[in-house]
């Protein structure tokens, strides 16, 4: 094998008319499985890689906005700006993060390896010090907004380059299916252990005892063990960086497209940014995942207000966050089949499986109904999460198709796909945050006024309701990317192999 791979007369001959029939019934049985392939263990690796950034955002989009409000006590309009900016300033690195890694060379561990293992540590530190609760209270908003908007920056920089990675495994479309699932899988139980490891340590700042003493009953008291735990909970979830990127270090080995560049010239990221935002497939699916992401953010930030301020809910929390988590972590790989079994569009109709049990919620607040909201939600989330991104692989081979570009497109895709998510994400939360300034919330208060129990009903079931439909509308509507014929599918197959055997 090691000589045929190394031999260069067998180069002319693969892309003649015989191969693309032979290959895949003589190559898949016993061949190289360097070339295509990939081990359960290195898709196992690769989607412990992804751990810590889904620990980190699941435990901040669950209580960050709840902490900020009622353990830190910044105003709601500050916190509003915090998170809004936090969000712009993620959103504003995907193109930096793109372009960089875009012109950056290849090392000895890939492309996209160095930039993903290097911001691990930074985000960590970032993180930590996004739940410290420092001495002074006049510039707090200040602290937290700076700390937000660089732990978002730095993720970013993790993110583009990790989810890239996936075209750079290997060339089959089915194996990188795979390794979405796999990685997906591993994302979703990754959420399920931020909240369950976060929540438990903080659990006892917010339930319904809380409010039981009249010493604590104020807006201004902050006991200082609900900081210590904060800080605890947020030294836990920063130690997932360095043990999760030794997995990705050691078990996955990024392989370059070499073939790339006999297709065409390699883009330049701004001349790429501007072709790729006017492809008729990506334009559909990045407009349709602006509200349906939008949604889910939206749902997750206010579930832990909805069911402190506007319900009796509170000794639920910690609960329905698992039942939500683990509900989305089994249901992964059953959505996984469905994709390969029904369509991907069809099984975008799932995420909207959730609309009405939202509203039922915001009009029926009760424990037996919170727990069937939040499994049937942990079902639509998962598909919502998974779909983006197992679509868009085949959105880079259609443009790939039709312009014959070279290197560095898929790169492009990604870090402009999150860059439109977050923004739109950023507006969501900064706007609907700010209307809880409008409604008269007051921070650390164990009692809300009225007008702020009607905005968490609207913004816990009206609001992602309406998102998600119009998400979905223009979702089933839109163009979706042609799928190429055999001959060009296996030809592009042999050569992407070929290309790899020889790296």
């Amino acid at each position: 094998m090691r000589s045929q791979r190394s031999s260069p007369e067998m180069l002319p001959q693969e892309p003649t008319q015989a191969a693309p029939v032979a290959e895949p019934h003589t190559q898949e049985p016993g061949s190289d499985n360097r070339a295509c392939g990939l081990s359960v263990c290195t898709k196992v690796c690769y989607g412990i890689g992804g751990v810590p950034s889904q620990v980190a955002s699941s435990a901040s989009a669950f209580y960050l906005q709840i902490f900020l409000l009622d353990v830190a006590q910044v105003p709601a309009a500050q916190v509003s700006l915090a998170l809004f900016g936090g969000k712009v300033s993620g959103a504003v690195a995907d193109p930096v993060a793109g372009f960089f890694i875009n012109k950056s060379r290849r090392t000895r561990a890939g492309r996209l390896m160095p930039w993903a293992l290097g911001c691990m540590p930074l985000i960590a530190l970032a993180y930590f010090f996004l739940w410290f609760l420092p001495p002074f209270t006049s510039l707090r908003g200040l602290w937290y907004t700076t700390f937000y908007c660089l732990f978002q920056a730095l993720a970013t920089f993790f993110q583009v380059p990790y989810t890239a990675l996936t075209m750079m495994l290997t060339p089959s479309p089915r194996e990188r299916d795979s390794v979405t699932a796999y990685r997906m899988t591993m994302e979703m139980a990754g959420t399920l252990m931020g909240a369950t490891v976060h929540g438990l340590i903080v659990s006892s700042a917010h339930g319904s005892r809380r409010c039981e003493d009249p010493g604590l009953s104020g807006s201004t008291a902050v006991s200082p063990d609900v900081a210590r735990l904060y800080c605890i909970a947020a030294a836990v979830v920063a130690l997932t960086y360095p043990v999760c990127g030794s997995f990705l270090c050691l078990g996955v080995k990024e392989r370059p497209d070499t073939s790339a560049p006999a297709s065409g010239p390699g883009l330049s990221f701004f001349t790429g940014l501007a072709i790729t935002s006017r492809h008729p497939p990506y334009l559909n699916l990045v407009v349709s995942f602006l509200f349906i992401s939008a949604a889910v953010q939206v749902e997750q930030s206010y579930l832990v207000l909805f069911c402190t301020h506007a319900s009796r809910l509170q000794d639920h929390v910690q609960n329905l966050v698992l039942t939500i988590l683990i509900s989305a972590v089994l249901s992964t790989p059953l959505w996984e089949w469905a994709l390969q079994r029904f369509g991907k569009r069809t099984s975008a109709f799932g995420i909207c499986v959730m609309v009405p049990f939202s509203v039922l919620l915001a009009a029926v607040p009760s424990a037996p109904v919170a727990y069937v909201v939040a499994f049937v939600s942990g079902v639509s989330i998962a598909v919502s999460l998974l779909l983006p991104w197992s679509m868009l692989p085949d959105v880079v081979d259609d443009f790939q198709l039709q312009h014959q570009h070279g290197p560095g497109v898929e790169t492009i895709f990604y870090s402009s796909y999150v860059f439109f998510t977050k923004l739109s994400g950023a507006g969501a939360l900064g706007i609907s945050t700010l209307s809880l300034e409008f409604a008269g919330y007051e921070a650390g208060a164990c009692q809300q006024a009225e007008e702020v129990v009607v905005t968490l009903k609207v913004l816990i079931g009206a609001v992602p309701t309406c998102m998600i439909l119009i998400g979905l509308c223009i979702l089933m509507v839109g163009p979706t990317p042609k799928i190429p014929s055999q001959d060009t599918s296996s030809q592009q197959s042999l050569r992407r192999r070929t290309s790899y055997s020889l790296a």
